[in-house]
């Protein structure tokens, strides 16, 4: 990693399957990547572990911080509880931003699963506001509508608990925030690395899904290179 600066950070975690001692276990592989100031995207790190865990995922962030990584502006993840301490504690001054995605779909597996076509439309209609003072005043108005449905109460519970930390995106500049308000662009790279697992589906040994992870990490890394390459030329 060079002394670049990282405004945004991705992380994510996803688990593999691993012999080990003469056993088949589950594998935790921690990844990150990043948004530069010139919107580039670029590959961060990885870390195998025994288990997506809050020490785990401390211990990878003061590798990259041990590699030159700086406190970003904005970290962009799931909500897993050890992970967020980590965030908390490693990255003073850092917002988090929680996937939208999982977000929503976490709200709308507290409905009724027939006859909410119109709520959830109101629901997606807060997140694509602009503004934060957009996107409280949509909730707000969301909430008014629907408070009296005793079936929508659970979503409205986690809507109010989650809404701010969904939200921090808004804070920056609006070019970024189809990249920003979602995990997406790291679990595009997992599905990748899903595709070439699938191929072996049990790693003989711990060294040989870091070596074959990495390779992916690498050629990933390499194509949005030559991609860069490629728009500059066109630019010129």
């Amino acid at each position: 990693m060079n002394t670049e600066y990282y405004p945004y950070i991705f992380v994510d975690a996803m688990y593999i399957k691993v012999r080990e001692h003469h056993k088949v276990v589950p594998k935790a592989v921690y990844m990150a990547t990043a948004i530069t100031e010139n919107h580039h995207r670029e590959v961060l790190g990885m870390k195998v572990s025994h288990e997506e865990s809050y020490e785990a995922w401390k211990e990878f962030f003061e590798q990259l911080k041990g590699r030159g990584l700086q406190s970003p502006q904005l970290i962009i993840s799931d909500a897993h509880a050890g992970l967020k301490k980590a965030i908390q504690k490693e990255f003073i001054g850092t917002a988090w931003q929680r996937c939208t995605v999982h977000f929503k779909k976490n709200v709308i597996q507290s409905m009724p699963r027939k006859g909410i076509e119109e709520t959830k439309q109101d629901l997606k209609r807060i997140f694509e506001a602009v503004t934060p003072e957009d996107a409280r005043r949509f909730k707000e108005e969301f909430i008014s509508k629907y408070e009296e449905n005793p079936k929508v109460t659970k979503a409205i519970e986690k809507l109010d608990e989650g809404f701010d930390d969904t939200i921090q995106y808004m804070n920056e500049p609006s070019n970024y925030h189809v990249f920003l308000r979602s995990t997406n662009s790291i679990e595009r790279l997992n599905q990748e690395i899903r595709r070439r697992e699938r191929v072996i589906r049990i790693f003989p040994n711990t060294q040989s899904a870091f070596r074959l992870l990495g390779a992916v990490l690498m050629d990933h890394a390499e194509a949005m290179k030559q991609k860069r390459l490629i728009f500059k030329r066109r630019g010129e």
